[in-house]
This record gives C-alpha cells, structure tokens and sequence, in this order.
C-alpha cells in the first residue's frame, strides 16, 4: 500500500518472491515457529497451501495432505528476513525449514517408494495450471524443488525424471525483477498478483502486498455486509490485492481504487485487469488499463464498477471529492510514518464534509505496529480532532498466511 510521502518503517530487501518463507530465521512451510508461506498443496475452501508462492490460495492434495492442518502454509510465496517483515523472499535457506511437511513427506516416501507421490505434488505446485501461467519468482520455485529433490533422493523411492527436468528448465529461465502472487479466496475464486521482487522499487515501497492487507481482506470476508451493495473507497491501495478480494468476495456496488505514485497506479490497473475486471470511465482522475487480463465469467460474484483514481492527501480537490461519495472507506497500512498522519485525517475530515446526503462514510484503518510512537500519535491526532475511534475485534477466521509476530490492528474511525 502505498501514500504519499516517503515510508517511515524500516524494511529489509528481499531476494526472491514466490514460494515463500517468512523472517526470523527459519522458514518453510509451515514451521512452528514465525508463519511462512508455503507451496500450493491446500483444501478447498481454505486457502492454505504448501509451497507455492503464486498463490496464497490452496489446492487439494490426494489422500492425507488434504486434511493437513493450515499451519502448513497459506501462499506459494514470500518472506524477508529483518524488523520489518515483508512477503516475497527466499532469504532463508529452504534447507534450514525444517517443516512437518517436508519431514512427513520424506517418511511417506520411505514408506511408499514409488514416484506418484511426488508427481503430485510436483503438479500441485510448481506445475499447477496457476503457477504455470502466473509463476512464482525463479528464486523460488528453484529452493523449493532443489529441496524437495534433497528429500526425495535421501530415501529409496524412484527417481522422477519430470522433477529434474522442471528444475532444468527454470535454471535456463531469464532472471526478472517481477513476479507473480496468486492467493486462493474460500469461494474457489484466486486473485492473482504482478509484484516487484523487491520491497523498495522505482522510489516506492507500494508495489508489493504488506500484511496489514491481507489482514484487512481477512476481516472484510467475515464482514462482507459491511461492503455488499455499497461504495467503497480504498486509500493507498498499493497493487490492489485488499480491493480485489473484496470486489470477488464482498460484492459492493462500487469499488474506487486510489493511489498516488504513477508506477503504483500503473501497475494496479494491470493486476485489475489481470483478474477479470474492466476499469469504468469515471469523473475522477483515471488511468485506463491495456493489458488483458483473465475471463470474469461464470464467477461467484457480480462485477462492480471499479474505478481507479489518483488521490494526493495534500491537494485534493473539491470537484475529486464530490465526484467519490463513499460509503465505506478502508485502508492498509497507510499509518507508517508521523509526517503523514495529518494529511490522512485531513482527508477524511474532507470526504465527511463532502458527503452528499450528510451521512458520514464509515472508516476502517487496518495497520502493522511497527512504532508504538506513531500508533499513539496517530491515535492522540484523531483524538484532537474529534474523530472517534474503536479497535476492531480480531476476526476468527485467518484465510492467508502472513507474519503471526506482526501486530496488526484495524481500528473504525467516526468522522
């Protein structure tokens, strides 16, 4: 998610994005220590999975793996290592996982040499439909088969030519500075994400996902009535994954993607695209998508009309204000950094002001802690102001997989 102005929190590079692993040293999927993203192996409905970083989203292995407890990992994907945690890199040694996964799956194939466990899983993961279209980084899918070919040839099953050659033909792939994200949503449906490799790119910390997005997608799926039938405003909406799940999951009539930094706002509009949608013509400040993206029909949900606007806290107009009348307002991790805190409550004051009917739009702020300091400046500013504010219970279902160490809050503003 990206605002305007520069990030505050301190961030950490990170080498890979696709299966990942989270930081603190150990990784995998699904340790027991810090959650780390896994490969694509998950029930249905979900959205846990095992190594498969194009995807935080799930897909059925045979037999036993099914009923796997979601502990093993929710996306095909990403971790950093460092304070500040960020999805999208190998930093950690595949070797070093040590996840009951991989251990049960070394003892299933001692106990049944033969290769069609592997095929599967090798077919669940790096050569799943999803990931061959979309794939993961090269980083990636590469530790993650170098370890799963570790497991396999430290028993007795037999070898899997198909194994070795998918790892042959990554090696020859060229290097690139993005990837590809795909996260499974319980209704089937993915949302399916072009990000940058690295935390910082082209000036910007918004083109990758932070976790306080995926957070916020979390608790809006278990609120959905809060969204249905409704215009909603995200600010700082980065690549788009929180808007996205909730236009597939939450049906609202309206859905206005804002932004400020161009490559953000150009490389929304691709990922809108890239699933299913169509950028409507509206009065804001738009940016008209070229790229073609997936088919939207037969999905689960209605499509909304989504617009994509380029919103400066700072210098928003009048007109782009009366022009947005939203009924919800959210945004993810858009509290970073004291310099800003003034022109986002400056803004919402705005968009309170400019409500056609005198109705305020209701508000929902989700965050990642990383200073105490500006979690109670923001809070103290808000207080001065007059705009009231509650923390939102923790939602009880958790759908992806993100840092458990992160203390991620959402609160609800009234303004």
């Amino acid at each position: 998610m990206t605002a305007p102005g520069p990030r505050g929190a301190a961030v950490t590079g990170r080498g890979g994005g696709g299966l990942g692993w989270r930081s603190g040293g150990s990784a995998g999927l699904g340790t027991a220590g810090p959650r780390v993203r896994a490969p694509l192996w998950r029930r249905r409905g979900s959205s846990s999975l095992l190594p498969l970083r194009a995807a935080a989203s799930r897909t059925a292995l045979p037999g036993p793996w099914r009923s796997r407890s979601r502990s093993w990992g929710r996306s095909w994907g990403s971790a950093s290592s460092g304070a500040s945690w960020r999805p999208g890199s190998c930093e950690a040694s595949p070797g070093r996982f040590g996840f009951p996964v991989l251990q049960e799956l070394e003892q299933r194939l001692r106990s049944a040499p033969g290769s069609s466990l592997l095929a599967d899983i090798l077919h669940q993961t790096v050569l799943h439909p999803l990931c061959v279209k979309y794939p993961p980084s090269i980083k990636y899918r590469r530790c993650f088969l170098t370890e799963l070919i570790k497991k396999h040839e430290s028993t007795t099953a037999e070898p899997l030519d198909e194994l070795y050659n998918t790892l042959a033909d990554i090696l020859n792939e060229k290097e690139s500075t993005r990837c590809y994200r795909n996260y499974l949503l319980p209704t089937g449906e993915s949302v399916t994400l072009s990000e940058s490799e690295a935390i910082i790119s082209q000036g910007t910390t918004g083109l990758v996902t932070w976790d306080a997005a995926l957070h916020l997608a979390e608790w809006a799926m278990e609120n959905s009535t809060v969204f249905s039938n409704r215009t909603v405003l995200e600010l700082g909406s980065g690549i788009g994954f929180t808007g996205l799940a909730i236009c597939k999951t939450c049906n609202p009539k309206a859905y206005i993607f804002s932004d400020y930094h161009h490559c953000v706002l150009k490389q929304l509009v691709e990922n809108i695209r890239l699933n299913g949608f169509a950028v409507q013509p509206g009065t804001t400040d738009l940016i008209q998508p070229k790229s073609e993206g997936q088919e939207a029909e037969g999905k689960n949900y209605q499509q909304p009309k989504l617009i994509v606007a380029e919103l400066d806290w700072g210098s928003v107009t009048e007109k782009q204000l009366l022009d947005l009348q939203p009924d919800v307002i959210i945004a993810a991790d858009v509290v970073y950094d004291p310099e800003i805190t003034a022109s986002l409550i400056g803004m919402l004051q705005k968009l309170s002001t400019f409500r056609a009917d005198g109705k305020p739009p209701e508000v929902y702020i989700a965050f990642t802690i990383r200073n105490p300091d500006t979690y109670h400046l923001f809070q103290a500013e808000l207080d001065k102001v007059g705009i009231g504010w509650q923390i939102i219970p923790a939602h009880s279902t958790s759908i992806f997989l993100y840092d458990t160490q992160s203390n991620v809050t959402i609160l609800q503003l009234f303004i």
